[in-house]
């Protein structure tokens, strides 16, 4: 099969499609990684370059010895992806000591994949484990609206998850487990994707203070709809905070009770402190 053919593919560049069009991707910003799977590799395999030579990652992930993955390239526009899909993304292959990759498709014109690629191979070696290989898409972007919440809100989780939560009853449905806060780190580094790591062991979300957003799902739909869900959630809020400081009403303790119960999800004690 074309690898342009390939299901995975298309799904991959609609994801980067869609993204732009949230406008959550100016110039170069925000990064896409899909961990593909054992038979979509099996069926593009004629069209992978088993001979390119490997590139260190910059970290060790271990867990992700011999998968493949597709990923944005490295100053790489989201909205010339749909445009040229082998000039602006590649597939790449992880060796077997989870310390270099190695460059099998794509990125034509030369380039490399994503700065951020140690963070974002970290995060699908955490999820990996943490979700029996479930989680598949690492998916980082630039939403407006979360982005000036991390300069007005406490870089804390329970403040963040909680008024995300409050501003829509289908939050906590989304993102029952709450959302992750990384204070401001210079990005691309090994520092961030620890840090974020740690985070994504407990949570699908992490806020990056002051850049950005970065979650994780098991296919494009449900890992795009987390994201967009988050930042509707945000400008809601925004638009609460600008008409005044508080709130009138809003959801309760009790009614996120509620809530879980009948949509049958668990929610954290920590997020349900009274206000």
């Amino acid at each position: 099969m074309k690898i342009l053919d390939a299901e995975f593919v298309k799904g991959f560049i609609r994801m980067c499609d869609d993204g732009f069009n949230q406008n959550w991707h100016e110039r170069n910003g925000g990064n896409l990684s899909y961990r593909i799977k054992a038979e979509e590799v099996e069926s593009v395999k004629e069209e992978l370059d088993q001979n390119t030579s490997w590139q260190p990652i910059g970290t060790t992930v271990k867990d992700l010895a011999g998968e493949y993955f597709m990923v944005t390239g490295s100053g790489k526009y989201f909205r010339n992806v749909i445009l040229d899909p082998a000039a602006n993304t590649c597939i790449i292959e992880i060796d077997e000591s989870g310390e270099n990759y190695r460059i099998c498709w794509g990125l034509v014109n030369g380039g490399r994949p994503t700065s951020e690629l140690p963070s974002h191979l970290m995060n699908h070696e955490v999820k990996k484990i943490a979700t029996n290989g479930m989680h598949r898409v690492i998916y980082h972007a630039h939403p407006a609206n979360v982005i000036a919440l991390t300069f007005v809100l406490p870089l804390e989780d329970r403040v963040f998850t909680r008024e995300l939560w409050e501003m829509a009853t289908e939050c906590p449905v989304v993102f029952p487990s709450g959302v992750g806060v990384v204070g401001w780190m210079v990005p691309g580094g090994r520092d961030i994707a620890v840090a974020t790591s740690e985070l994504m062991k407990k949570y699908d979300v992490a806020v990056w203070a002051h850049h950005g957003l970065f979650a994780s799902g098991e296919d494009f739909d449900l890992t795009f709809g987390l994201m967009h869900t988050v930042e509707k959630s945000a400008e809601i809020l925004v638009k609460v905070l600008s008409i005044r400081p508080d709130k009138l009403q809003t959801i309760t303790p009790q009614n996120f009770k509620d809530l879980a119960r009948d949509f049958k999800v668990t929610l954290p004690e920590k997020f349900l402190y009274e206000k």
